[in-house]
């Protein structure tokens, strides 16, 4: 059975410098409460990956205000325009991955791979820098695999034990961010006795889960 921990709790087991796997699409999905911590922490220095830095006061983007974050790996900061302004100043590295490419190169660093081949982004900035390998007399990018320190997991749904059950288009990179996280925090919206969740409901299986944050009240 996991112990629930409050968010303060949760924050504070994350240090500065460290590098967030942070599930979600433009903050559907995403640990809301997690973020609140970390920003009421004045966490510092750290990398986010994620599909996108949301909106100004909403989601990541939260993390974006208030100056928490020196790296971003991303597909797009296209709808935060302080993401954008803090690029151009040099005051956050940003680092663009095409959405596929980084949602296989989490994968990889979850089940231990030793990367992905990938046609996307050959003949673009993307290429800069990286290998290449010819198969069947065909181009392909060599993508490294992405893990980070911690995995941070909204779900709809936790049993006592950790499994994670999610909602529709909350699915978005929580599942995958679960296996390549070193310690994974979940947020779930409730906790439930073991057997609430169908077996088939179950995406992220509580061994994965080390950590599960307390509903909200």
């Amino acid at each position: 059975m996991k112990h629930a921990v409050k968010p303060g709790e949760a924050a504070a087991l994350i240090p500065d410098g460290a590098i967030l796997l942070v599930g979600g699409f433009m903050a559907v999905g995403s640990p809301h409460r997690i973020i609140d911590a970390l920003v009421a922490r004045n966490a510092r220095d750290l990398t986010i990956v994620a599909n996108d830095t949301a909106m100004p006061g909403k989601g990541i983007g939260k993390l974006i205000s208030a100056g928490a974050v020196k790296k971003v790996v991303a597909s797009h900061i296209g709808l935060n325009p302080e993401t954008q302004q803090k690029m151009i100043s040099g005051e956050i590295e940003v680092e663009l991955v095409p959405q596929g490419t980084l949602v296989e190169r989490i994968r990889a660093g979850g089940v231990g791979l030793g990367g992905v081949l990938t046609a996307t982004g050959l003949g673009t900035p993307v290429e800069d820098g990286k290998l290449t390998v010819e198969i069947d007399g065909k181009t392909f990018l060599l993508e490294t695999p992405i893990k980070g320190d911690f995995a941070l997991i909204a779900a709809r749904q936790a049993d006592y034990v950790g499994n994670l059950e999610y909602s529709l288009t909350a699915h978005n990179f929580n599942p995958i961010m679960a296996l390549a996280g070193e310690t994974v925090i979940a947020e779930p919206q409730t906790i439930v006795p073991v057997g609430v969740i169908s077996p088939d409901a179950v995406k992220t299986p509580g061994v994965l889960v080390d950590h599960l944050l307390e509903r909200a009240h």
